[in-house]
């Protein structure tokens, strides 16, 4: 919810679009700022709580079945129990926000490529900011309305830099930040409000630590800390009833990617997996833990679920998930049960479903036309294996095995 605070979207939208199959892919790879502080302190005694749905537990257990739906990408369930809300509490940002994340899980499995529920999000975050925006008017110390303005914003700060709108996602960014600062003066009320926190801390340690150039401009933000930024999100994950998943997957990706500790992250992702066996995104994730542990038998299961469930149309279930399902099959099927006709299928899917949507910077689409090459080499298809050669030295990084292995080929073969 705030990964653009910082320093404007461009920064952390490049940081968390590094993909997850080229992070830590091991056994693949054989194949004019003012300073804010941000202080975790308890509730100020001059908050009243009264009216405030967020921490209504009478609307937490009516909303409970809509959550589980949400993110098991039961999407018009949820939407259903959402505006029964609405029509309740018009004029208050909570049902809007949640239709609005509810639109946001439909962009999310699709690594951002699809567009076309842009309109509807912004609108949503739009509205939930102009009713929390009332909130606060009305009472400085409604610290609800602060969280809203918070959430909203940076939801609407990430998507805007995803599609490189950079002026409306740096003024969407310093907005959230400016009212995080506010918000989490509630962080001792509830483990919704240091949901924010936790990301700001562990960010501003973690953008100076992968850019370095960026230091100078750091000094005029408050200090973070990784590690505190780790439990927060860990105390966020295990007590929050809004925030809770969305918690789960930072800490998950940030325990992969960042912190390299996969056996850290599995149980999360075997968890969020377990729980919504329906959402395409928390499968290929977990399938992509199961494969960097070598548990190949649950990669499997997982991998052939992820396929079927694209070849019947079930919502969520993209091509960026049928990318990492196939890569996985095909991996499995040249090295452990050694049907290379059944890999070389599973690969040319790979490939097929990279493709359709554009994935072909790396990561698998690379992977898998090196495998490709190298069983039509196996093969003597010099043509094919010319062919797939010419991909990874293209799309490879100039130092890596795959780009020297690949132009050594080509250079061996260029008479052929």
């Amino acid at each position: 919810m705030v990964l653009l605070f910082l320093l404007g979207p461009l920064l952390l939208a490049q940081a968390q679009k590094t993909p997850a199959d080229t992070a830590r892919l091991r056994v693949g790879e054989v194949g004019g700022t003012r300073t804010i502080a941000i202080d975790t302190v308890n509730v100020l005694p001059t908050a009243d709580t009264k009216g405030w749905l967020l921490l209504d537990k009478d609307i937490q257990l009516e909303l409970d079945g809509a959550v589980q739906n949400l993110y098991n990408f039961k999407y018009d369930k949820a939407e259903k129990q959402f505006r029964s809300l609405r029509r309740r509490y018009p004029h208050h940002p909570m049902p809007y926000f949640l239709l609005g994340l509810s639109t946001w899980w439909k962009i999310m499995p699709t690594n951002f490529d699809s567009k076309q529920y842009d309109k509807t999000f912004f609108a949503y975050m739009d509205t939930a900011n102009t009713y929390a925006e009332r909130l606060v008017k009305a009472d400085p110390h409604n610290y609800e309305g602060y969280f809203f303005l918070s959430a909203a914003n940076g939801f609407d700060a990430r998507l805007n830099a995803e599609r490189h709108n950079w002026r409306k996602a740096t003024v969407s960014s310093k907005r959230a930040l400016n009212y995080l600062q506010k918000s989490s003066e509630a962080n001792g009320l509830s483990p919704e409000f240091l949901f924010g926190e936790a990301l700001f801390n562990y960010y501003a340690v973690w953008i100076p630590d992968n850019y370095p150039l960026l230091k100078p401009v750091l000094l005029f933000f408050p200090k973070g800390n990784k590690q505190l930024g780790l439990s927060q999100l860990r105390t966020v994950a295990n007590n929050g009833f809004y925030t809770g998943v969305e918690a789960k997957v930072f800490l998950m990706k940030l325990l992969h990617n960042d912190e390299h500790q996969t056996a850290a992250a599995m149980p999360i992702a075997r968890g969020l997996a377990l729980k919504y066996p329906d959402n395409g995104y928390f499968a290929r994730f977990y399938a992509l833990l199961c494969f960097d542990q070598a548990d190949f038998a649950e990669c499997e299961r997982v991998s052939k679920d992820i396929l079927t469930k694209i070849n019947v149309g079930m919502p969520g279930y993209e091509a960026s998930s049928g990318r990492y399902a196939s890569y996985f099959m095909g991996y499995l099927m040249q090295y452990k049960y050694r049907d290379l006709p059944k890999a070389k299928d599973y690969y040319q899917r790979c490939i097929v479903f990279a493709e359709s949507n554009g994935e072909t910077d790396g990561g698998f689409y690379l992977f898998a036309n090196a495998n490709l090459a190298r069983l039509a080499d196996r093969d003597r298809d010099l043509p094919a294996a010319r062919r797939y050669y010419e991909v990874v030295a293209d799309k490879a990084d100039h130092k890596s095995d795959q780009y020297k292995e690949a132009k050594a080929w080509l250079k061996k073969n260029s008479k052929a």
